[in-house]
């Protein structure tokens, strides 16, 4: 064999090894990025043998920093996707003359609760305005849905006036006034009810100061580089606070009163983490989300909305973006900023500040 044929036979060699070599770095850099693997427990190591003490198991302190409700940064430790079901919201207030038409009920006697209890509608709706019913009790004074064991002197039937699907129009007027004059007429009372017209221009008036001052930021986080897993996002997630949410693909940013709407929002594919094998599955993009009329101002959710985009972006090498895959600058972001400032200035000119009950129910 001669020395050229043996010189291209080796460069051949090296030629087939560089290519099997950029293949692999290519597919590795391109596999989703998957989150660190937990330390060690020391669950494995044995026991020393003839120990006649029993074995301790030491906790470490596991601090971490910004643990605190009004700091952007909570637990690390991230719970199994169905482990922490969000609490559902207490009832809080009741009919308020601001949101809803109030229809008094009159009665002759007293009407325990059971009574009522059993006099209410099926459905709780006219078209698509929630309706609610509400007794004076006759022990505490107070309005409240009637409770089985109480008596109730008066009631107060109402509907909504407008939500994020519009404004109460005649035939949703119609059907709550059908409703409450059957349950009027099954406790024994009688209603009054609004003029229906005023009532429906009051909606309307009310549906178009809501639609002008309603609010729903989205930031948008796209992968530079190598994508992510789904383990790799919810790690990152949960080191700022976030926990998991009741759809798969979803995680909230907790509000520091259990029952409230979540501060932030933060979302990716639902089918990445449902995929049979979530750790091949790649996610080039999650968004963050707030829901600007749900939430209290003196939580700062768009500071820390602006808090964990940063964070995610430097800890994950992604980007912030919009939509529309413009990229937010800060100068931009400060802008947003100082438009959401007027806007909460405004809520509260019309007593609906942003994370009050009025507030949500309004902007729902």
């Amino acid at each position: 064999m001669s020395s050229l044929t043996i010189a291209l036979a080796v460069l051949g060699g090296l030629f087939l090894a560089a290519v099997v070599g950029y293949d692999a770095w290519v597919s590795r850099r391109n596999a989703p990025r998957q989150p660190d693997a937990p330390p060690p427990t020391g669950f494995d190591e044995p026991l020393p043998a003839h120990s006649d003490e029993e074995p301790v198991l030491h906790v470490e302190p596991h601090p971490t920093p910004g643990n605190e409700r009004h700091e952007p940064l909570f637990d690390p430790d991230l719970p199994a996707p169905s482990a922490l079901p969000i609490p559902m919201a207490d009832r809080r207030g009741g009919l308020d003359p601001l949101i809803d038409v109030i229809a008094p009920v009159s009665l002759d006697g007293l009407v325990s609760g059971d009574a009522a209890i059993a006099a209410m509608p099926a459905t709780r709706r006219a078209g698509s305005k929630p309706v609610a019913i509400e007794g004076l009790n006759e022990h505490n004074g107070e309005w409240e849905p009637p409770v089985a064991g109480q008596r109730y002197g008066a009631f107060q039937v109402g509907v909504q006036l407008a939500n994020r699907t519009g404004a109460l129009n005649e035939i949703e007027y119609s059907e709550f006034v059908v409703k409450a004059q059957a349950f009027a007429d099954a406790v024994g009372g009688a209603p009054e009810f609004p003029e229906m017209l005023d009532e429906v221009a009051r909606a309307r008036e009310l549906d178009q100061f809501a639609s002008a001052h309603d609010a729903q930021l989205a930031f948008v986080l796209r992968a530079r580089h190598a994508a992510w897993s789904p383990g790799y996002v919810q790690q990152n997630a949960a080191r700022l606070g976030f926990v998991a949410g009741m759809i798969p693909g979803r995680m909230v940013l907790p509000a520091a009163e259990a029952g409230l709407p979540p501060i932030i929002g933060l979302s990716f594919d639902t089918q990445a983490a449902l995929a049979d094998d979530p750790a091949q599955s790649a996610i080039r993009e999650l968004t963050l989300s707030l829901d600007v009329p749900q939430v209290d101002r003196g939580e700062q959710p768009f500071a820390r909305m602006r808090d964990a985009a940063a964070t995610l972006t430097r800890e994950m090498d992604g980007v912030v973006t919009d939509s529309d895959g413009q990229l937010l600058r800060e100068e931009t972001m400060d802008a947003i900023g100082a438009d959401l400032e007027q806007l909460y200035d405004t809520l509260d000119s019309r007593d609906l500040a942003a994370g009050s009950h009025l507030a949500r129910r309004l902007f729902s």
